[in-house]
């Protein structure tokens, strides 16, 4: 049997953890004295953040860098988990990433890889662990949507589509494991203090009103123990995403694709 068998505090996984929110849910869930599988391409942040986590919390932490838009390699991820005798008590699907720019004058495999990332990952990774939650009758899920789920962006049209299908998918599956002893929302940011905005290439995007990683954590969580299907962080953001589909749709993408440019 090893460490992580005898081991009797939860364990987490959460994907994107090398990105600037990934890390403030993990850390938020090493406060919570919960051992953590940290995922992302960049090992040396992951290394950095699990040294981190372990020596202020003392928990256990797994860094397993790969490619999450890989389906072999997100199989080869929880195969590597259960080997170790480990079971995953909360998921956080926070891996993503969007691309500006208009679909005729980008790559389409960018365009694609939005959709692998943001998508299927996060559709292949709750079906891979779901089952193994509801059999402990116990367990939780956090999908990270976007505010931009609430409307079409024209130049961010994958990325908002994708986010879109998160938040959709999310409340059907709210819907489905209600009581059965799980949880799951979706958390939808605006603009956030991240890297999210150079990789995408519009680093002027909410520039001054991008709210905090821990703001977008709390407000998951808060939502989680609520057992909400969804929650929109801030209440510019909620205000704007109630409002949206109440506007003629022509104002709204016109309005959304001001607003990539800014």
């Amino acid at each position: 049997m090893n460490d992580a068998t005898r081991d009797e505090r939860p364990w987490a996984l959460v994907s994107g953890a090398s990105g600037g929110l990934g890390q403030a849910f993990s850390r938020y869930l090493a406060s919570c004295s919960v051992n953590l599988v940290v995922t992302g391409r960049r090992r040396d942040v992951l290394d950095d953040l699990s040294g981190q986590l372990t020596t202020r919390y003392g928990i256990q932490t797994i860094v397993y860098p790969c490619d999450i838009s890989s389906a072999p390699q997100r199989l080869a991820l929880v195969d590597d988990i259960t080997r170790r005798g480990i079971v995953i008590d909360t998921l956080i699907n926070n891996a993503g990433f969007g691309a500006a720019g208009r679909i005729a004058e980008t790559d389409p495999a960018r365009q694609t890889s939005q959709v692998e990332v943001n998508c299927e990952a996060v559709v292949h990774l709750c079906g891979l662990l779901l089952p193994g939650m509801i059999a402990a009758k116990q367990g939780s899920i956090i999908n990270v949507a976007s505010t931009a789920a609430f409307q079409p962006i024209p130049q961010f049209a994958t990325y908002a589509a994708s986010k879109s299908f998160v938040l959709s998918f999310t409340r059907a599956l709210w819907a489905e494991t209600n009581g059965t002893g799980v949880r799951a929302t979706a958390i939808c940011p605006g603009p956030t203090e991240t890297g999210f905005f150079d990789a995408a290439g519009v680093p002027r995007m909410g520039a001054g009103t991008r709210r905090n990683p821990d703001d977008v954590v709390h407000t998951a969580f808060e939502a989680l123990a609520h057992h909400r299907p969804y929650a929109v962080d801030g209440f510019a953001n909620r205000a704007i995403a109630r409002l949206a589909p109440h506007v003629p749709p022509r104002l709204v993408m016109s309005q959304a694709e001001k607003y990539l440019k800014l």
